[in-house]
């Protein structure tokens, strides 16, 4: 254990840590605007292997990274058009056409990959960016300041999405639809057309992630996720709603993913055990949602259909 105490492992873990909480940060604030509104998406896991198989066939097939992430996102955008259709337009019962969607993006994510790549083959992935000066800083400039630009993108859009849910109009609405549609509704707010803008936002919030996901190894496989895009989820109600409690979230379980990473590496926790090890962020991760959520409210319309009266 004393070699994990170490100035070097120590840095490495953080800055891992940091960069495994960015997929989940980044569906985690696109699923709390949706939250805000009063819908809830569970497909944002098959949305997250759909748009990093995207991002991986565009990166194979043209090398350039930067039109790889627009792939994921678009991907992600399209299946908000879909998601929207269903749960906003027809109203269908959200919990259930979540998991369609989830399904639906498992499935096709694995034929895709079958069908038009077969072997997994690793692409460029982006380089490590440090900010000039702070990445000098003794110990935290290793941490904090020499990574990806897309981690550097998912913790500056948690100050842009706290801003925009509580000091902008488009906030206001969105927080209007999500505990009072019917009184939205009647001050002229279109609940239908902010709860799409929402959907389309997070979809596209979780095509980013699963871009940033496939982005971090460079190669995809069969179920890349892992089923933890449902993590996403349970971080909004971790964070109560709040762009700042899902970042803290989403740190709490990428590091302590990387301490277990880190401890396997190190064969601090036996071969054996490394299974059971592997759950460890995700029972920490719920035990946290189950002491922290429970002293906030959600949104009074979450998962209802607005229908409005005649």
């Amino acid at each position: 254990m004393s070699q994990f105490f170490t100035a070097a492992v120590l840095t490495s873990t953080v800055a891992a840590g940091i960069a495994l909480a960015t997929p989940f940060l980044l569906a985690a604030l696109g699923e709390t605007l949706g939250q805000r509104s009063g819908v809830i998406n569970l497909g944002v896991d098959g949305i997250m292997l759909l748009a990093a198989f995207a991002t991986y066939y565009v990166a194979l097939r043209t090398d350039d990274v930067l039109l790889a992430i627009l792939a994921g996102m678009g991907t992600g955008l399209l299946m908000g058009v879909v998601t929207a259709a269903v749960s906003v337009t027809l109203k269908a019962e959200q919990g259930i056409s979540g998991i369609g969607v989830y399904l639906f993006g498992l499935g096709f994510s694995d034929l895709l990959f079958q069908k038009l790549v077969g072997t997994p083959l690793p692409i460029t992935t982006p380089p490590q960016v440090g900010i000039p000066l702070l990445d000098q800083i003794p110990v935290l400039g290793g941490m904090f300041f020499d990574q990806s630009p897309l981690v550097y993108l998912a913790f500056l859009l948690v100050p842009v999405v706290a801003f925009v849910l509580n000091h902008t109009t488009y906030g206001l609405k969105i927080r209007a639809a999500g505990e009072n549609p019917a009184a939205a509704d009647s001050l002229g707010v279109s609940v239908a057309r902010i709860r799409w803008s929402t959907v389309l936002l997070g979809c596209t919030f979780a095509g980013l992630a699963g871009a940033s996901l496939l982005l971090y190894d460079g190669i995809f496989q069969v179920n890349l996720t892992q089923s933890e895009g449902f993590i996403a989820v349970a971080l909004v109600y971790f964070g109560a709603w709040r762009p700042s409690g899902v970042m803290a979230g989403s740190l709490l379980y990428g590091l302590v993913g990387a301490i277990i990473l880190t401890w396997k590496s190190l064969g601090i926790i036996p071969l054996s055990g490394s299974d059971l090890a592997a759950t460890a962020p995700a029972v920490i991760t719920v035990l946290a949602l189950l002491f922290v959520a429970r002293r906030f409210r959600q949104p009074a319309a979450l998962g209802k259909p607005y229908e409005r009266e005649a």
